[in-house]
């Protein structure tokens, strides 16, 4: 059995506690509700945007990982989004992002 909870139930979550919070969080692309995969663009306060994944950390447990370190965020997620359609994108715009997000994700 899967521990982990559907992908749209995550980013309804994601998405109101960004609301709650005083921030933004947009949906860019929808995915698969039970089983899309998610990457989180993070902007902060300087404008930058980061893409942030769940995945799996040096021991294997769940954690944030930066997937585009090179390449400019839009076209990094629609490259992905062109190979996984059932990949969900959302954009968070709220103070403390990252943490924001782990919370929530992981």
């Amino acid at each position: 059995m899967n521990d982990r909870l559907p992908t749209g139930l995550v980013v309804g979550a994601l998405l109101r506690r960004a609301n709650d919070a005083g921030g933004i969080g947009v949906v860019l692309a929808r995915g698969d509700a039970q089983a899309g995969g998610l990457l989180v663009c993070i902007v902060d306060r300087a404008g930058a945007t980061r893409v942030l994944e769940r995945g799996a950390g040096p021991a294997g447990e769940p954690a944030l990982i930066e997937s585009n370190r090179s390449e400019d965020p839009q076209s990094y997620w629609q490259r992905r989004r062109g190979r996984d359609p059932d990949l969900w994108v959302i954009e968070l715009d709220v103070p403390s992002a990252e943490r924001f997000a782990a919370e929530t994700m992981l």
